[in-house]
Parts: C-alpha cells; sequence; structure tokens
C-alpha cells in the first residue's frame, strides 16, 4: 500500500494543502493521503486555533475528496509532534509505503529535525516543488545523505499561507477562494483568528 502523511499545524486549513494532497496522490501513486494535524509543531510558534478546532476545520477540507482521509493521532498522543515517532507508530499499526509531504522549503531544516536518519528509513519525503524554485536548485539545499530518499510533487504557485489567511482575517478582509465556505462559516461561529 502507498500512503501519504500529510502533516501541519493547519491554522487554518486552505486551498493550497488540498492541492498538494491532490498533487501528490497522482504523482506519486499514492492511494490514499492523511491529512494530519499536528499537536505542537517543535519548528514553530503554538497555534492560535486550539487542537480540536483544528482537527474539525481539516476535517471539513477533505469531506466528499475521494483518496483524503484525516487522522487525530499527533493530536490523541499529546506534546511535541515529531515526524519520526508518527513513521515509527504508522509502521507498527499499519506497514506500508509512506511518504512524508512536505513544503519543499521545509527541506532545508532537514538536518534541524528529530532523528531524520531514522526518519527517512521509515518513509520517503514528498516535498513540494513551486516556482520560482527548480529541482536543481531544492535539491541542492537538501544535505547530500538524504537526497536520494525525496521525491518531488510538482504544483502550480498558489499564493496562499495560513498565517496571511490569519492576519487577513483580523483585519476583516476577504479570504475567498483561500478558504472553502464551510472553513470560513466554522471560524466565524467559532470567532477564530480575530485582532
Amino acid at each position: 500500500m502507498r500512503l501519504g502523511i500529510l502533516g501541519g499545524t493547519f491554522d487554518p486549513p486552505h486551498i493550497a494543502h488540498l492541492a498538494l494532497a491532490k498533487a501528490a496522490i497522482e504523482q506519486l501513486e499514492l492511494e490514499e493521503v492523511i491529512f494530519m494535524p499536528v499537536a505542537k509543531n517543535p519548528l514553530k510558534r503554538r497555534a492560535m486555533a486550539s487542537s480540536k478546532q483544528r482537527l474539525a476545520m481539516t476535517e471539513l477540507l477533505i469531506k466528499g475528496q475521494p483518496k483524503l482521509a484525516v487522522s487525530d493521532l499527533e493530536i490523541s498522543r499529546g506534546g511535541q509532534s515529531y515526524a519520526v515517532d508518527t513513521m515509527e507508530e504508522l509502521q507498527a499499526a499499519q506497514p506500508a509505503d509512506y511518504w512524508f509531504i512536505v513544503g519543499a522549503d521545509a527541506l532545508k531544516d532537514l538536518s534541524n529535525w528529530k532523528n531524520p536518519e531514522r526518519l527517512l528509513r521509515l518513509c520517503r519525503l514528498g516535498a513540494a516543488l513551486r516556482p520560482p524554485y527548480s529541482e536543481t536548485q531544492m535539491v541542492a539545499r537538501i544535505p547530500e545523505e538524504f537526497r536520494d530518499r525525496v521525491d518531488f510533487v510538482t504544483m502550480d504557485p498558489m499564493e496562499v499561507a495560513s498565517f496571511d489567511i490569519r492576519d487577513r482575517l483580523a483585519r476583516e478582509k476577504p479570504v475567498k477562494p483561500m478558504v472553502p465556505d464551510s472553513i470560513l462559516d466554522y471560524i466565524r461561529q467559532n470567532n477564530l483568528y480575530r485582532s
């Protein structure tokens, strides 16, 4: 079985997350991509929405989408969310060929991840490749010992980021079509991302 794990804070989830998952399914020939909201991201500041809210918004993002699922594994485990711990747990529970899907910008920090050598024995990385960066430029950013474990997923440029969406919402600026209506309704009902 070929499975993708798309981890992230998803604060909030948006259309670029969906586009990445769909591109990974197609290009890496995955049977499913599982969205995995983190409990706490060790490389980012604290999330603004609660774990429960981020999980609910991620479920809204993928509703009705074939080959997409959401897992609360990292949220249920609590504490810092490390890819290597998640992949060890997944391989023990459901052995498969896994790809841990990341934005290509995350590759430059790969050496700082918890036990990257162990992680890349448990899975491959599927890295989103977006203009203006070429595959050659991105390969140069990956530590040499990891390069044969990374597959690139090409995507059209999408100027969408969770921090920008939060900023726009705080300033009462429009965020359509970056965020589906169902998530926007949830954000309003739960009074999220207000200044």
